[in-house]
């Protein structure tokens, strides 16, 4: 599923701080670039037939101010949406947000920046508590390595979102993701 071209275009994320309804926010930033036209990255971020194949199944009423719930990840509500180039989700009752920004930098190139804002310091995965900003390096790397293959159409049909943490081929991403996000935070980043 994954390629050289993939494992090499995986981003390098920063940390940034902003507030969100007053409150400290760290931001995990992370950008990538897709060969897919800009409506193509819009409809696989946003479309949920799309989104069950790569990312986790979401449901719900997916219109500015409406509510959504995302498989295993909890609820959330549509903050600002303008297709196909910003998307803007607020989640865990307002502590986290993410946004979506999509560029077209040539006709079949996308530049995808993704920040995920949250005021949580710590997130709890199979009862083991670790901090918020490390576990989403490990939560998007290998997302973002799906979509890539999901918009080649390469994506294979048992490919399940739900378990990608037990994919064999994904755990190498993971832990670069872990490691990169450790790394940064390691590196007098934290709040």
């Amino acid at each position: 599923m994954l390629t050289e071209t993939d494992e090499l275009r995986e981003p390098s994320p920063r940390l940034a701080h902003r507030q969100i309804g007053g409150r400290d926010a760290r931001v995990a930033i992370f950008n990538r670039a897709y060969d897919a036209s800009i409506e193509d990255v819009w409809d696989a971020c946003t479309n949920p037939a799309r989104l069950s194949r790569w990312y986790v199944p979401v449901q719900g009423d997916l219109r500015v101010g409406g509510h959504f719930q995302q498989a295993m990840m909890g609820s959330g509500v549509v903050v600002e949406c303008d297709p196909p180039h910003r998307l803007k989700v607020s989640l865990v009752g307002g502590a986290d947000e993410i946004e979506l920004a999509l560029t077209a930098t040539d006709h079949e190139t996308t530049a995808l920046e993704l920040q995920h804002a949250t005021t949580l310091d710590t997130h709890e995965i199979q009862g083991q508590v670790f901090d918020a900003v490390f576990c989403m390096g490990g939560g998007y790397y290998p997302r973002f390595a799906a979509l890539a293959s999901h918009l080649r159409g390469a994506l294979p049909e048992d490919y399940d979102p739900l378990t990608v943490h037990l994919d064999a081929e994904m755990r190498p991403i993971i832990d670069r993701g872990s490691h990169a996000m450790a790394k940064l935070l390691g590196a007098g980043a934290k709040r």
